[in-house]
């Protein structure tokens, strides 16, 4: 039985050799958390929380004309943990147990759910069409789709339509007054699921090849390696 997280399958996507590096041979470069991106997503569950015990629309509902309120789910704060083991699903047949660590949940007036996902970044001028075009920015449908799934193999009923609600800190103020100020940006994506188990599936298989993949060309890390084994080989 194969157990894989949301992360390593994502991984896996982009660039199998990372991924088979990372998650079978245990080789994997220094990871350096974004501390003050953790404190945002921090924050924005403890803001949601609060309209989750209210039982009441948080105000980027109402400012985007969404008729949900936060899922008060006994399940919220495991689904988020990755000690409590997040929300998973285990398939005995096919051999893989899956699961991923979710920001927020929100569910509508006919009980049908809603996936949604915290970014924060800071730019002069966030643009999401620029961002989706980039590999980051495919990344977040995919996750949230992904975690779309997982619901939805868990018996729950889940829309189609999820949602990133992205921060961007202002970086121009005119003085700092230890805070940070954010403009707030409220991205609906549709979701499509039908990719994920053959995803997972096809993670597990790259696990248990003897097989050493070959590099993504679009890898960054492998493109670093790839030139400076080049250069040390005089190799322009």
């Amino acid at each position: 039985m194969k157990k894989m997280s949301r992360s390593a399958v994502e991984l896996s996507i982009r660039c199998e050799r990372c991924f088979v590096l990372s998650y079978k041979h245990r080789i994997r470069p220094p990871h350096i958390p974004f501390t003050l991106n953790l404190a945002v997503d921090n924050l924005c569950k403890n803001e949601f929380d609060f309209y989750r015990k209210k039982q009441e629309k948080h105000p980027l509902f109402i400012e985007n004309n969404l008729d949900a309120i936060p899922f008060d789910h006994p399940d919220i704060d495991a689904w988020r943990s990755f000690k409590k083991g997040g929300i998973g699903f285990q398939d005995e047949e096919k051999g893989f147990k899956f699961y991923g660590l979710i920001d927020d949940v929100w569910i509508k007036p006919d009980g049908e759910l809603i996936i949604a996902d915290y970014k924060a970044t800071s730019k002069k001028k966030f643009d999401w069409e620029y961002t989706h075009q980039q590999p980051w920015g495919e990344a977040y449908e995919r996750q949230l789709e992904m975690y779309q799934w997982l619901f939805r193999k868990n018996g729950f009923d889940v829309a189609d339509e999820a949602y990133l609600v992205y921060y961007n800190g202002l970086k121009h103020e005119e003085a700092f007054n230890n805070q940070l100020k954010f403009e707030s940006y409220w991205i609906e994506v549709k979701g499509d699921d039908s990719w994920v188990e053959s995803a997972i599936i096809h993670a597990k298989n790259l696990l248990e090849d003897n097989r050493f993949p070959k590099p993504s060309k679009t890898c960054e890390q492998c493109n670093y390696l790839r030139k400076r084994w080049n250069l040390s080989q005089g190799i322009s």
